[in-house]
């Protein structure tokens, strides 16, 4: 059961979110059915997001974001 402390994070688009499942911090395009949409900070492919997954994310997340899209690539990680 759910309080107020637990009430899921619906950002708005245009806002910066964080994808706590995949550890990436992102840009909101809209939504699909359940799943909100995110973007890279630096631009690319758009991911789909569970409401549960989302966060709030800081200034300072939101400027490591790219660092961490450009380190994962440069690992050969899947995004």
């Amino acid at each position: 059961m759910r309080d107020e402390s637990d009430a899921m994070y619906v950002p708005e688009v245009g806002e910066p979110a964080w994808d706590a499942r995949t550890g990436r911090g992102g840009i909101v395009m809209g939504r699909v059915g359940p799943c909100v949409q995110l973007r890279p900070v630096g631009g690319g492919r758009e991911w789909d997001v569970r409401p549960d997954d989302l966060r709030s994310i800081g200034l300072a997340e939101l400027l490591r974001a790219p660092v961490r899209e450009a380190n994962r690539r440069s690992r050969g990680e899947a995004l």
